[in-house]
């Protein structure tokens, strides 16, 4: 009763999945976020290895009725390439050899969730935000994803960043204005409060993933405030520039527009649709997809030989 394990590891959440030897996935669950930018400080190591810990408890719980993984294919956001440590600990923690552990970045798995290589793009806004393509040599290509301080725009940090931006700008200019604006109020209540110490403390304390969190509060207020709908606008024209730049390099294929961000408002997407004109005039193809890269990295683990879903 072997199985494979995937991992997809993001700044929001980290789920994983366990596939039979037929590919069918028979338990999956989640986890706290983790990133690859964490192995920097002590303190984000500790914090990794405490994830993986938890996640090793709950695999290790399911494989007693599925089977334990004999292989894993894990995913992460951040992730630069260095694996060994990060490997040593799933080995050690799952009791998998280290030369059966696969490890790339998270847009990577989930690619292959989305299309065969080769066949299309896709645009992935969660935390952050990256369009990928993988073309039919396996050669991985992306746009974006080069993090929240430098960009990813159209991702969830940036959202809230924006919101932020906003909002206190205002208030420089008009102490108070948050009153009158569903934005600033749904912002102020996500955060704790109204004070400059909040927010503060929000943005500067808090994980990426934590304050990517915060769009959800933009989203909220979406249908009673222009200007957040201005910003999930924004959101999707951004994205919408990931597509165009794969497309302008690689040619036409179709798109698939996928992850948490994406989701929060209807005005994302629409707006993504309106900043690419060649959809509407049919030269591409563009469509917003669930994607579940744990339960891709699961069947690619069970058969690596394997390399579409």
């Amino acid at each position: 009763m072997d199985t494979g394990l995937g991992i997809d590891a993001g700044g929001t959440q980290t789920r994983w999945a366990l596939a039979d030897a037929g590919g069918a996935i028979v338990a999956e669950g989640h986890v706290a976020g983790l990133s690859g930018l964490q192995m920097a400080s002590p303190a984000g190591r500790e914090r990794v290895r405490a994830t993986f810990e938890t996640l090793a408890r709950d695999v290790l719980d399911a494989s007693a009725a599925h089977g334990r993984p004999r292989r894993i294919n894990a995913g992460l956001t951040g992730f630069g390439g260095d694996s060994t440590v990060l490997t040593g600990w799933l080995a050690e923690l799952l009791g998998v050899a280290p030369r059966d552990i696969s490890l790339c970045n998270d847009i990577e798995i989930a690619f292959l969730d989305a299309f065969a290589p080769g066949a299309g793009y896709l645009v992935s806004a969660g935390t952050g935000s990256i369009a990928a393509f993988i073309d039919a040599d396996g050669t991985f290509h992306r746009a974006g994803g080069r993090g929240v301080v430098l960009d990813d725009g159209g991702g969830g940090f940036w959202i809230a960043r924006e919101a932020m931006r906003r909002i206190w700008r205002r208030e420089d200019e008009q102490p108070g204005a948050w009153r009158s604006s569903p934005l600033a109020q749904a912002v102020f209540d996500h955060v704790g409060g109204s004070d400059w110490a909040f927010s503060r403390q929000f943005i500067y304390a808090r994980e990426r993933g934590e304050i990517g969190q915060l769009a959800l509060a933009v989203a909220r207020s979406a249908d009673d405030d222009a200007e957040a709908r201005e910003i999930l606008r924004q959101a999707g024209a951004e994205l919408a520039r990931l597509a165009r730049a794969l497309v302008a390099r690689f040619g036409a294929r179709p798109i698939v527009l996928s992850g948490r961000a994406a989701q929060l408002h209807p005005l994302v997407a629409q707006a993504m649709r309106e900043s690419l004109p060649e959809v509407a005039n049919g030269m591409l193809a563009l469509e917003q997809r669930t994607v579940r890269p744990h339960a891709a990295a699961a069947r690619l683990a069970i058969r690596p030989e394997s390399t579409t879903t």
